[in-house]
């Protein structure tokens, strides 16, 4: 009778591959959990500290060091991760040792919104809480404000975060009743009237025109009110 090898060690290979991956289930299943890692992506100003990521690490109500790999929901420790009003997105990741690393892109704060209530406006329009952590300097914004209805001042933020004259100088953004909007400089004490914001460019255009010859003329002191509504000139408005 012929022995058939090739059958045998097709049939030895199975049982080797059967056995490993049974060997390697129950030693990964008996692994357990080691202290997450904390990466913080981006901007290095913590509004949200590690410890506060500590305490969102957590499922049932415990946290998830030490625990059977097995038992722990990924997706689970993202969404309390990402339901942080202070974080922008959060992705965890294991490794096959068992080790977690959380990686954390926090919100960008560009306007800080000083009424009854005070409150940052970050980059795409939304409510970010002020952090007992850290302060950031970004322009204050005044005046009559509805949390659900920032379009119009998160505009100006943008355009202010995204101008270096602008960034420099401007400290205060105040909306009217009007919806209107007046800017108040750092070194400065008069008031800029830009109205609407529609064409917004050529108003910010005919303010660093207006701002470069005033200083150079030794007259920014002279005027309480420089007004832009109209945008084919600047009305100023001495003391």
């Amino acid at each position: 009778m012929r022995v058939n090898y090739g059958y045998i060690k097709v049939v030895l290979l199975l049982v080797l591959v059967v056995f490993l991956y049974a060997f390697s289930s129950v030693r990964n299943a008996t692994r357990t959990v080691k202290t997450p890692e904390i990466k913080f992506v981006g901007d290095d100003n913590l509004f949200v500290t590690h410890e506060t990521v500590s305490k969102l690490l957590i499922q049932n109500q415990e946290s998830v060091t030490n625990k059977p790999k097995d038992i722990i929901d990924l997706n689970r420790l993202e969404s309390a991760l990402n339901s942080n009003p202070m974080i922008k997105q959060a992705q965890v990741f294991m490794s096959v040792d068992g080790a977690i690393t959380a990686e954390i892109e926090q919100k960008k704060p560009i306007a800080r919104v000083s009424t009854n209530a005070s409150y940052y406006i970050d980059e795409t329009g939304g409510f970010m809480p002020l952090s007992t952590n850290y302060t950031a300097r970004v322009p204050l914004i005044t005046g009559l404000i509805e949390k659900n209805d920032l379009a119009n001042v998160h505009a100006v933020a943008r355009k202010i975060q995204g101008d270096d004259f602008l960034t420099k100088h401007v400290v205060v953004i105040h909306q009217n009743r009007d919806k209107t909007i007046d800017l108040k400089f750092r070194s400065h004490d008069f008031n800029i009237h830009l109205g609407t914001l529609k064409l917004l460019d050529k108003k910010i255009n005919n303010l660093k025109a207006f701002y470069k010859k005033a200083m150079k003329d030794n007259t920014l002191e002279n005027y309480k009110l420089v007004n832009l509504k109209f945008d084919k000139q600047v009305i100023c408005t001495k003391k």
